[in-house]
């Protein structure tokens, strides 16, 4: 009899040396997005603040637990992903800050035929709980024809934090796995993404991604993860590529370098940042944050922390413009605004009009970002996280323009 750990060697092995068939397509699966007004009103400042400290945090002490908020738990995305044979099926978090993959939170996990443990022990501690478990070889599903054999997942033997959900699908660089295995913290995890594509299922280590805007409580929400490439039925025009930026720590996330003007006046100039769903607002650096409060006319609201603006000072907003891979992606006035059917959640008045962009706190190459490329940013252009060329894209989508708030 073989010993656990070199029994799972050979597992692997036979798994990754099955002959090469030829990739398929990408294929779609559709993102819920749940509003959640579980705990009352929803400080959207508070929590963007939190999960950009924790960001800093994790650089600076480079700890094995990773205190980072799960994501903007206001608007929750999952995606159903099933494991085992026969399979059980679990609704997961999408998290493109992290890049674990974990199970248990609340449907337990079911060892099944094509369960392997590996006697490894993962843990993840994030702002607003935790899981720590056991990691497990299983075969994964995210969708029709995107099934993974020998998927590394974590199998929670504790958690908090994540009531109604199960787990986390992490969809941020596979770096980020570093330092979450227990024992061998310098060895990295494998992604979805990584083995779909090592295992010649898709034909790119990309995912392309589509957020819709808030529509009121009849509208839909959600959107559609692509794994291996991108829905033309989503975007409209040619997608604009920009490579990772090569600074730290952005260049560990999906970091790129960028430019922001207000109408035609620059306000932040050669400014790294990173491309996260899991923060709600768009953060930008003091003094760029400043010079928008100025030419909004806006003022801060003591109650929600956000900018807020009067009705006509909203008809003479102009296009935020984000400068990025030589192109120009402008949020336009509607954009610009928190959906006011949802002013209330947020402990706000039903009539005022707020602004979506925050104050990051420090000046531009003082802190680690200079901007964060939120969820209403993603709202409103198509994105494609490239691991196969190490760049992230944008593209305009049926939304870029609409007057959804």
């Amino acid at each position: 009899m073989f010993p656990a750990p070199l029994l799972t060697l050979l597992l692997v092995l036979s798994i990754t040396g099955s002959p090469v068939k030829a990739a398929n397509s990408a294929t779609s699966v559709p993102i819920t997005s749940r509003l959640n007004f579980s705990n009352g009103t929803y400080n959207l400042v508070a929590h963007d603040r939190a999960r950009l400290q924790a960001l800093r945090d994790r650089r600076k002490h480079r700890e094995r637990f990773l205190h980072v908020p799960l994501t903007n738990d206001f608007f929750i995305d999952t995606i159903s992903v099933d494991i085992g044979n026969p399979p059980t099926s679990y609704d997961l978090v999408l998290d493109s800050c992290s890049a674990n993959t974990w199970v248990g939170a609340s449907t337990p996990y079911h060892v099944t035929a094509t369960s392997i443990s590996t006697d490894a022990s993962v843990s993840v501690t994030y702002d607003n709980g935790f899981f720590n478990g056991d990691l497990y070889l299983d075969t994964v599903t995210v969708g029709p024809g995107l099934t993974v054999v020998g998927q590394e997942i974590g199998v929670a033997v504790d958690s908090e934090g994540y009531a109604g959900y199960d787990g986390v699908l992490g969809i941020g660089p596979v770096s980020l796995t570093l330092n979450t295995l227990m024992l061998t913290p310098n060895v990295s995890i494998p992604t979805v993404t990584d083995n779909l594509f090592n295992q010649h299922i898709i034909p790119a280590n990309i995912l392309g991604i589509f957020f819709k805007p808030y529509a009121g409580p009849r509208g839909q929400t959600g959107g559609q993860l692509t794994f291996g490439g991108t829905d033309s039925g989503l975007r409209i025009g040619d997608i604009t590529y920009t490579p990772i930026t090569e600074f730290p720590p952005a260049s560990n996330y999906w970091g790129i370098d960028q430019s922001i003007t207000y109408g035609g006046v620059p306000i932040l100039e050669n400014a790294i940042g990173i491309v996260d769903p899991g923060h709600l607002l768009i953060a930008i650096s003091t003094e760029a944050f400043q010079l928008y409060k100025t030419a909004s006319g806006s003022q801060l609201d003591p109650g929600t922390g956000l900018l807020v603006i009067t009705d006509n000072q909203y008809g003479a907003l102009q296009d935020l413009n984000f400068h990025i891979g030589g192109q120009i992606f402008a949020l336009t006035r509607n954009a610009q605004i928190w959906p006011r059917a949802l002013n209330t959640g947020i402990g706000g008045q039903r009539d005022l009009i707020y602004l979506i962009v925050r104050d990051i706190g420090t000046q531009i190459g003082e802190g680690d970002y200079d901007v964060i490329n939120s969820y209403v940013f993603m709202q409103r252009f198509y994105t494609v996280f490239d691991a196969t060329d190490s760049r992230v894209g944008f593209s305009r989508t049926q939304f870029t323009a609409a007057n959804t708030n």
